[in-house]
């Protein structure tokens, strides 16, 4: 599939001035600009984030009433219910609130609950609550859900229980007649950073309770393994407070991880010591958010609040084996899909993939749609059959609104939520066909024609000599990586195979190429049908980013290559 390329810019007169106050490569100052860091003292806050950064707690509104409302029930020895939702963020911010609780209260009068993704779905739940009315529950304190759920917190505080809310999601007009709610981007709060996950907001809650307690502040840090985590998985932005939590959390997972992140490293078969920010997404997150695509979550909250390595180790098994069973499904379910799409003859002249069958694990279809999306770039509905009804996930493309077209095709469904760039949606079999065609209409109507032609952005064009240990030092400086600040991209124009590229495992590329009598290598995967474009001895542009290989204890810069083209210098 072809892809559009998007250099970036920075002013020429800016780039200058950050060279002369740091001293590095040009290029990085160019990067620097381009993500808003234009002076010494934020390149040094960039570079050398201090917890002592962090901003004080009771900025947040609602933070005080929350506390009171906590030390009142330590006071009157009440039942508290910790209650959050089935993915990272919402396990792992229950795990990090029921710790600190059950150390500072009494640990049998803390309890947790985490919703059923099939039975209950998604956020706080009727089942949740009367949970709590059953055991004599009066204060819940909900952790990355509750914004929204009105009705649901007036029900319960017509049984006299109270609601603590710690949320990140947009609130609606109407907010929850919850006792305190915590979330930066409600109407009113001064708080300096809005973009905090669910995790994140719940940790400030436990560092307000420690201030109030007269706890050190250390007493907070040791959650911040399970913060980090939850602010890698979530895909906030890796900027402001995300990137300090991020950066001591990465540093806490490598010198003294909790038990439960330990033997989730060690199933997985990484090292301690070298665990980035994308071994958190795509290696230990994977497994968290399995046991609730496949079973019941709270077995992550018991790995995450165990204290015992051993018993750890066998809960992460569970998880493990978990997260097998959503590969296999995955793969299984993604493989069918092409096929289905790859014999309809209409297909290829749609600007929508919609696509169904009654088998499909309801868990993995969002896993699906965006799989569908690298194959073909347009907006994706997977749909499976859940008792009575279908029942899918729908993702986007950049920069197209997908919850705005499935609201436009309402009239078809049951029901339907979400946001600009992913959404769920249930509806009746014999509605299926209306609703394909009318999504497809939709989509149409408000898609522009470059909206389906992926883009890579490029930080920067580089020569390969520029390629040198000091250079990708400081490229690692700049992790941990998310978000608003990504992994730098950058192009070389005219590179030459030096005529030992080759094609490996008959899917990827093992790039060997030089320009300017300097040679590097690389992989491309999922390239090999492209090897003559690159064997035919004409110079190509290449977008790439920057690695270490290590081989035999011999470690050397490497490229991770994106996309390569003929040459246009």
């Amino acid at each position: 599939m072809e892809k559009k390329w998007h250099i970036l810019e920075a002013p020429e007169e800016k780039v200058t001035s950050l060279h002369q106050a740091l001293h590095i490569h040009p290029v990085l100052c160019k990067i620097l600009i381009q993500r808003g860091i234009e002076t010494f003292a934020e390149a040094k806050h960039y570079f050398r984030p201090e917890l002592a950064g962090l901003h004080d707690p009771f900025l947040m509104k609602g933070m005080n009433i929350a506390v009171e409302r906590l030390i009142a029930a330590f006071e009157k020895e009440e039942s508290i219910l910790v209650f959050g939702d089935y993915d990272v963020d919402g396990t792992t911010a229950v795990s990090c609130m029921l710790r600190f609780l059950q150390k500072v209260y009494r640990p049998e009068k803390v309890r947790f609950y985490i919703p059923h993704r099939y039975r209950e779905g998604y956020g706080v739940s009727k089942a949740g609550i009367d949970f709590a009315l059953t055991n004599g529950i009066s204060l819940i304190v909900s952790l990355d859900c509750g914004i929204k759920s009105v009705e649901l917190i007036r029900y319960a505080k017509e049984n006299d229980v109270d609601f603590i809310v710690c949320d990140h999601h947009l609130p609606d007009q109407e907010l929850p007649p919850a006792v305190a709610i915590l979330n930066p981007k409600q109407e009113g709060c001064s708080y300096p950073y809005k973009e905090l996950c669910g995790c994140g907001v719940g940790f400030k809650l436990i560092s307000a309770l420690c201030k109030r307690l007269g706890l050190a502040d250390t007493a907070s840090f040791e959650y911040l393994d399970l913060v980090a985590t939850a602010t890698a998985a979530d895909i906030v932005p890796m900027t402001g407070e995300n990137r300090l939590l991020a950066y001591y959390g990465l540093k806490k997972v490598n010198e003294n991880p909790a038990p439960g992140i330990k033997a989730l490293m060690e199933l997985s078969g990484v090292q301690k010591g070298r665990i980035h920010i994308n071994e958190l997404v795509f290696v230990i997150a994977p497994r968290i958010n399995a046991a609730g695509r496949m079973d019941d979550a709270s077995k992550v909250v018991q790995l995450f609040i165990e204290e015992d390595y051993s018993k750890a180790l066998e809960y992460a098994a569970l998880l493990h084996s978990d997260n097998h069973d959503r590969k296999e499904a995955d793969s299984s379910i993604t493989e069918q899909a092409l096929h289905i799409l790859e014999n309809d003859s209409l297909y290829a002249s749609r600007k929508t993939t919609v696509v169904y069958q009654p088998h499909w694990h309801k868990g993995v279809v969002g896993i699906v749609a965006s799989r569908l999306i690298e194959k073909y770039y347009r907006p994706t509905v997977v749909l499976t059959r859940s008792d009575d009804v279908l029942a899918g996930s729908a993702r986007s493309v950049a920069g197209f609104n997908l919850y705005e077209a499935i609201h436009g095709c309402r009239e078809h469904l049951l029901g339907y939520g979400g946001h600009f760039a992913a959404a769920g949606l249930t509806l009746l079999p014999d509605n299926l066909e209306n609703f394909s065609r009318q999504f497809e209409e939709v989509v149409s109507r408000q898609i522009e024609p470059e909206q389906l032609v992926p883009e890579i952005v490029i930080d920067a064009v580089i020569d390969l000599p520029v390629i040198k240990p000091a250079f990708y030092n400081i490229v690692c400086q700049m992790e941990p990586y998310g978000p608003d600040n990504l992994r730098p991209v950058f192009l070389c124009r005219g590179a030459i195979d030096t005529g030992y590229s080759k094609i490996v495992k008959e899917q990827h590329i093992k790039f060997s190429i030089r320009q300017h009598n300097t040679m590097i290598t690389g992989i491309g995967f999922n390239m090999a049908d492209r090897m003559d474009m690159l064997g035919s001895g004409k110079p190509v542009d290449i977008v790439f980013t920057l690695s270490e290989n290590e081989w035999n204890g011999e470690k050397s810069l490497q490229i991770k290559v994106i996309d390569f083209r003929p040459s246009s210098a």
